[in-house]
């Protein structure tokens, strides 16, 4: 009897060697792409604090960097003027670190989940452009110089530019600061942490209305001698819009300017999309619809393979140009996590990602895989 319990102590020992070698063996994103690329992942507060158990092990698992969905942005770390909120932030950076991940902030300045008290005085009235200056410094030295050495970048400023024309976007911060807002929060950045990678980042940059506008406030920074390390491309995409080639034509152009390009909110929007746009204003909303929220229950074949091809062709034209290229991070970790379950309209069933809402992989991720075999 006891020869029989050490033999099957041994053998569930040596399957359980077997099993994690075998999965030792199977190929993860941050594995494949390691010399091209890093792959991540945009992660909510029940992942980063560790209440989502599968959702960590599938972030450990597959990526070697991560975005901040909401938890760095001015609204939820700094609510009020002497009330700052650091422990959902805290617990992010701790889990990056932990992980030996490239960690990125976001966002620093953005015209949306701003609070209204930063820009108004005491009276409710429009702020100062003194007043403003000073409580951006404070900001950003504050955010930024709590996560000196740990961040290893950040999304600076955050959707600037006019989606139609584009110029600057008419914000509060333009409005009260004036034309320099960009170069002040890029300055405060970098005095804060010298160190740190510094971006701009965007949505629909693929426009070539928007891709200009984008390099003519690039050029304005680097003209006062403010470095932009990366511009970020939201890829909030379609099945087929944008093209490839509109895509490329954005990637190279930007090259062209001496900074790297991010994509940084990567995901497929595979339902009936009510917006004209081809973009990410999430003040763009629309009443439910049947006809918007196709797919209720499950995604069909048909539409899953076309995700895959669609995934699947976007890598295979970063892999063509890894050398600007540093950072994959798809918006979210699973298709339950998507903020398309609720833009523009709320309540759909969304399927933008590369793993289900039971944590799966989906035919995208071995497309995806499949896309760095193809090339070595």
């Amino acid at each position: 009897m006891k020869k029989q319990i050490i033999y099957s102590v041994l053998s569930l020992a040596l399957g359980g060697m077997a099993m994690n070698f075998v999965q030792k063996t199977e190929p993860t994103l941050k594995e494949v792409f390691k010399k091209d690329f890093y792959v991540g992942a945009a992660l909510n507060y029940k992942q980063s604090s560790g209440q989502d158990a599968k959702s960590t092990a599938l972030i450990q698992q597959q990526f070697n960097t991560i975005s901040p969905e909401n938890l760095l942005k001015w609204g939820p770390v700094h609510p009020q003027p002497d009330k700052y909120n650091f422990k959902p932030a805290d617990d992010y950076v701790a889990f990056g670190q932990q992980n030996k991940m490239f960690i990125i902030g976001h966002t620093l300045m953005w015209h949306q989940q701003t609070p209204k008290w930063v820009f108004e005085d005491e009276n409710g009235q429009p702020a100062s452009r003194e007043v403003l200056l000073k409580r951006l410094q404070e900001h950003i030295t504050t955010v930024v110089g709590r996560y000196k050495g740990k961040i290893n970048g950040w999304d600076v400023l955050n959707e600037a530019i006019d989606d139609q024309q584009g110029d600057l976007r008419k914000t509060k911060w333009l409005e009260i600061l004036g034309e320099d807002f960009a170069a002040k929060a890029f300055e405060y950045a970098h005095q804060a942490d010298p160190k740190a990678e510094l971006y701009y980042n965007d949505y629909s940059l693929y426009r070539p209305e928007k891709r200009e506008g984008v390099i003519k406030l690039v050029k304005s920074l680097q003209a006062k001698g403010i470095k932009v390390t990366a511009i970020g491309m939201q890829g909030h995409y379609g099945l087929t819009k944008p093209s490839i080639d509109q895509v490329e034509a954005s990637i190279v152009a930007f090259s062209k300017l001496g900074v790297h390009v991010n994509f940084t909110e990567l995901d497929i929007d595979v339902l009936p999309n009510p917006s004209r746009r081809q973009g990410a204003d999430i003040a763009e909303n629309f009443a439910a619809d049947a006809k918007y929220n196709v797919y209720p229950t499950a995604l069909p074949d048909s539409v899953q393979q076309k995700l895959a091809k669609r995934y699947a062709d976007l890598f295979a034209l970063f892999h063509k140009h890894r050398d600007v290229i540093d950072r994959i991070t798809l918006w979210g970790v699973t298709d339950a996590d998507s903020w398309l379950n609720d833009w523009p309209i709320r309540g759909r069933t969304s399927y933008p990602l590369l793993f289900d809402r039971a944590y799966q992989p989906k035919p995208a991720l071995q497309a995806v895989l499949q896309t760095a075999k193809n090339k070595m």
